[in-house]
């Protein structure tokens, strides 16, 4: 066993008021290309709190995660999910809704899990490279399992579905105070929301790390501060 690891730190920057969060987050990734997140995502505006474990194969396709809430120092909820060819399901127990269990049929393997993390929105971006032919400039990323449909998270967790269009928007050369990164540009649209409020991303490499993102919807501004990568 000898995985490969790289751990880094974003800011949750709000305009006008400056540093209102942060997010810690560890990939390793093992000898045949299965990797694992663990995020830590502190929300200060919202106190809440994420924990998020999430694990892919090879083709970056979603294995299983878990995500655990905690919203103004109280327990709001933790849900468990498994995903394959057929078959989406979600173990949740919450404040609200009490235990559940979900079941969700489908025709093909999730392309992706938005658990909220910004290395989850992040890697709907990477599916959707794995995906592009070309010099496409849009991708769809459909079937996106998810934890919650909120903008922070805040709810659940448990299981929804949500489709993203992916636009490849070039290269740029990003400086944070983690380095300077060649970076991959791209705005993720929901098609819940339309053409309103993309998540802009600047990520790097091939295990596409976040430097930077934007949406304007929270507005809000991600920037990685830390980085320790293998690459580096």
């Amino acid at each position: 066993m000898n995985p490969a690891t790289y751990r880094g730190k974003i800011l949750y920057l709000t305009d006008g008021k400056g540093e209102e969060g942060r997010e810690f987050f560890t990939v390793t990734v093992q000898p045949n290309g299965d990797r694992t997140l663990r995020a830590q995502c502190e929300m200060d505006n919202d106190e809440l709190l994420r924990d998020v474990v999430l694990s892919l194969d090879s083709a970056w396709r979603p294995l299983d995660a878990f995500v655990r809430l905690t919203i103004h120092n109280a327990f709001q909820g933790s849900a468990w999910f498994r995903f394959s060819e057929t078959l989406v399901e979600c173990e949740t127990f919450t404040r609200d809704a009490g235990r559940l269990s979900q079941r969700q049929p489908i025709t093909s393997w999730p392309p992706s899990f938005g658990g909220h993390p910004v290395c989850c929105d992040t890697w709907h971006s990477k599916a959707a490279a794995l995906r592009r032919t070309g010099n496409a400039t849009m991708q769809a990323v459909e079937g996106i399992a998810m934890s919650s449909p909120l903008p922070n998270g805040g709810s659940g967790p448990m299981l929804t579905m949500a489709d993203v269009d992916v636009e490849f928007c070039g290269t740029e050369t990003i400086t944070t105070p983690a380095g300077t990164f060649d970076t991959i540009h791209v705005k993720n649209y929901s098609r819940r929301r339309g053409r309103d409020h993309p998540v802009e991303i600047w990520a790097w490499g091939d295990d596409f790390v976040p430097v930077r993102a934007r949406w304007d919807l929270l507005g809000q501004t991600y920037e990685l501060v830390e980085l320790e990568h293998p690459n580096l």
